[in-house]
């Protein structure tokens, strides 16, 4: 069976854990899909959002964004393990293994696969700083001149030792 792996960046956002897709048009997608019912939203807002919050125990900030990694297939250190238990209000319903409550995905999860996955594997991991191109060369270029120091230094102190060998 063929590996799918998504990667998406969810932040919080008016007390909801959400994420954006620019490729399939999503914007502030919630992650677990309520935008209906008040009763049964709130109980499976509460479901996914303690999910996620066992998820992001450990990163600082996670709040502000984090990175997580779905997979069909066993990923490396990953936290959770996910079972489909079936359709349920519109999307489908996940038990997590080895943990006291599950997921519901709504039917958005649908975009990214043709049907629900029967297992999904989840790791959550710090978001990583934005690649800075100028600061990296700087610090290349700083990189470069120690080395060149580095090297003109080990150059004048063979020079000396082959000199002092000669006489």
């Amino acid at each position: 069976m063929a590996n799918t792996l998504m990667i998406i960046q969810p932040y919080w956002h008016e007390d909801a854990w959400v994420f954006d897709d620019a490729s399939k048009g999503l914007e502030k997608e919630p992650l677990d899909g309520i935008k209906g019912e008040l009763a049964e939203a709130e109980r499976w807002l509460s479901r996914t959002s303690r999910t996620i919050d066992y998820l992001v125990k450990d990163i600082p900030n996670a709040r502000q964004g984090f990175i997580l990694l779905c997979s069909t297939q066993p990923l490396a250190g990953y936290q959770v393990e996910l079972k489909l238990e079936g359709k349920e209000g519109g999307g489908y319903s996940y038990k997590a293994k080895d943990f006291p409550v599950g997921w519901w995905l709504s039917p958005t999860l649908l975009s990214y696969s043709e049907a629900p996955p029967e297992s999904i594997y989840v790791k959550a991991e710090p978001r990583r700083p934005k690649y800075d191109r100028i600061r990296e060369v700087v610090a290349l270029r700083d990189r470069v001149e120690k080395l060149e120091q580095l090297v003109g230094k080990l150059t004048l102190e063979s020079d000396t030792l082959r000199e002092g060998r000669e006489t």
